[in-house]
């Protein structure tokens, strides 16, 4: 049975204006742990799209994995069965919400490798203001790691996606976007937002959200489940590239504007 969890007007409205908030205890313990050995099973049998985004001398890892859903009871539990997909109608204030895909983000221990400033729209297929993304940790993430977000920054401008560790222009020709200012650099026009996390709580973010996270202490790892849904109004958005997480087949099937009324994007809310 689907679980349901109720927002308050407050929270769904600083969605609205910040592009972030954070939920707290959303997954119950034993959802915690059950995700937990997704993610242990996700990493003992990574896919095809799998990536390591930290540097071969890191003393650590960043490890990335993409679209195994289907493949992993557990995450397939998480996806559709926890309040997840209600929390996401509510924030995105869409009647559906549609599984987009999953994604593994697993920082272990002294990982030196930060992610950059950037926004998830850009890589993806799709079109649409509906839309949410959720960042779940399985272990206790501190301010010195946790995902850091510019508020307000989903209101429009879109930013040239880069790749990660040599910051190539690889999805969008250069100049056709803006590029990212330096945020870090001034803290008084980009009013970040941040926080600590434990097992069971998450952020939840827009999918045109600037964020960036820090590398990993010694000693502390951080395992993370992302999961990214799509509202009414979401529509395919061909790409002449290859976008990341890539949808083999998906353009011979709709074209460009379509709904995504597709068995890659099952409707999870309302549920049958």
């Amino acid at each position: 049975m689907q679980a349901t969890h109720a927002l308050d007007s407050k929270t769904i409205a600083a969605y609205a204006a910040d592009g972030a908030v954070v939920l707290r205890g959303v997954l119950n313990p034993a959802e915690v742990q059950r995700l937990e050995e997704g993610i242990e099973h996700n990493l003992a049998h990574l896919s095809p799209l799998a990536l390591v985004a930290s540097e071969a001398d890191d003393p650590g890892r960043f490890v990335e994995d993409f679209c195994t859903w289907k493949n992993n009871p557990a995450y397939h539990d998480t996806l559709q069965n926890s309040a997840l997909p209600h929390i996401a109608a509510q924030l995105m204030q869409s009647k559906t919400a549609r599984l987009y895909h999953d994604h593994l983000l697993v920082k272990e221990a002294g990982t030196r490798q930060p992610t950059p400033w950037h926004q998830d729209q850009p890589y993806y297929n799709v079109s649409g203001r509906q839309n949410v993304s959720f960042w779940i940790p399985v272990d206790p993430v501190p301010m010195a790691s946790t995902l850091r977000f510019v508020a307000g920054s989903h209101e429009g401008t879109w930013y040239m996606p880069r790749t990660f560790r040599d910051l190539q222009a690889k999805w969008f020709p250069d100049g056709t976007l803006a590029e990212l200012p330096a945020i870090d650099a001034d803290p008084e026009r980009f009013h970040q937002l941040a926080w600590a996390l434990e097992p069971g709580d998450c952020v939840a973010f827009h999918m045109l959200s600037l964020h960036a996270s820090s590398g990993t202490a010694p000693g502390a790892r951080r395992r993370v489940f992302s999961a990214r849904y799509l509202g009414d109004d979401a529509r395919h958005a061909p790409r002449p590239w290859r976008t990341s997480p890539p949808f083999a087949g998906l353009c011979d099937r709709l074209p460009d504007g379509a709904a995504l009324s597709d068995p890659l994007f099952p409707l999870v809310w309302p549920r049958a």
